[in-house]
Formats: structure tokens, sequence, C-alpha cells
């Protein structure tokens, strides 16, 4: 398994052979180190963390440092030569390869059933001054005499794992990974690129 983690910078746009106009997102994989090996699987750790605990330190103790960013992969990583503590290098990805990209998306905070769910809300008019953007009805009364799990109501939105599959590294320059297309996240989040 080939598996980096980094730092999502933004959005811009390259332009392809043909001159076509590529939009990209810009992934700054720098100072990726292999932090933790296991039977199971491997961590990859960026940057260090500046108040840490004993349990942390032991763990780490290899390293000799603790990465203040961390994800857990399962499997095992595929490049030749590496060791606990040494630095992952982008150049494992090359242009064209299809990977998988996982962030955890923008927060919306508490949203009603118009924004989270699309629901079109009730008539403007006959009267209705107030409830043009509520649920309405959520259930019958008697039986089932609750409202069923998994109805779709207003609740907190956003800030969800989001997995993309089959993202198309565009180019690797130096210590960045351009990534076709969006990203889910912020610029600063942490981003997961990792492929079979």
């Amino acid at each position: 398994m080939k598996a980096l983690i980094g730092i999502k910078k933004g959005m811009t746009r390259v332009f392809d052979s043909e001159g076509k106009v590529v939009p990209v997102t810009v992934v700054d994989v720098k100072d990726c180190v292999l932090s933790f090996v296991e039977p199971m699987g491997f961590e990859l750790g960026l940057g260090e963390k500046k108040h840490s605990n004993k349990a942390l330190t032991g763990k780490y103790k290899e390293t000799k440092k603790v990465p203040a960013l961390r994800r857990y992969f399962k499997g095992e990583l595929s490049v030749a030569d590496i060791k606990i503590g040494d630095e992952i290098k982008p150049d494992m990805f090359a242009a064209g390869d299809k990977v998988e990209i996982t962030g955890i998306s923008k927060g919306k905070g508490f949203a009603g059933v118009v924004k989270r769910w699309g629901f079109a809300g009730g008539p403007k008019t006959h009267g209705q001054s107030d409830r043009e953007r509520h649920p309405g009805s959520i259930g019958a009364g008697t039986d089932p005499g609750r409202v069923l799990k998994g109805k779709r109501m207003g609740g907190r939105m956003g800030q969800d794992t989001i997995t993309l599959k089959k993202k198309e590294i565009v180019d690797v320059k130096e210590t960045y990974l351009l990534v076709a297309g969006p990203v889910p996240g912020s610029k600063g989040d942490l981003i997961a690129i990792f492929s079979e």
C-alpha cells in the first residue's frame, strides 16, 4: 500500500498538455514520517506535539518525537528500506495515478431541513406567515406513536469523514501533490492519500 498524509493548502488551476484548464487541490506532504508499525498496519505522523504524556512518549520513542497529527492505515507500507522515523517522500506517486483521499468535511453547524435535506418548506401564501422553512408532519400520532429512527430532520451538518475514490494526481512538485478537483476539508486540515 502507498500512503501519505498532508495538509490541504487550497485550490488552484493548472494547464494540461492540450492547454485545457484543470482545477486542482494542493496538498503539502512535507515532513510526513513513518511513526509506528504493528502487525495489522502502520501509522504516519506529521509535525511535533508540544506537550505530551508518558504513554505517547513511550509509544513514539523510536521516532524521538510525538507527532501532532497522525493517521492509521491497515496493511503494509510498500516503500523499500524504510524504518520508523524516516520521512516518506511524495515521489511514490506519479502524475496520472488514481488514489483514494480521506478528509473531514467542513462543519456547517446546526442546519434546518431545507438546507440539510433539500426540503421545499411550506407554501408562502394562504395565511402562512411563519412556517416557510419548517419540516411539516413527522409521523402518525397513535400508531406507531413515536418518531421513527433515521427521520430526516434538522441537526448537525458537515464535519463527517469523507473518502473519495479514483481521484487523479495531476502533478507532483517538490513537497506538493496536485490532486484533480476538490478534496474534503478546509485549508489547513489533515488529508490522507493512499492507494493499494
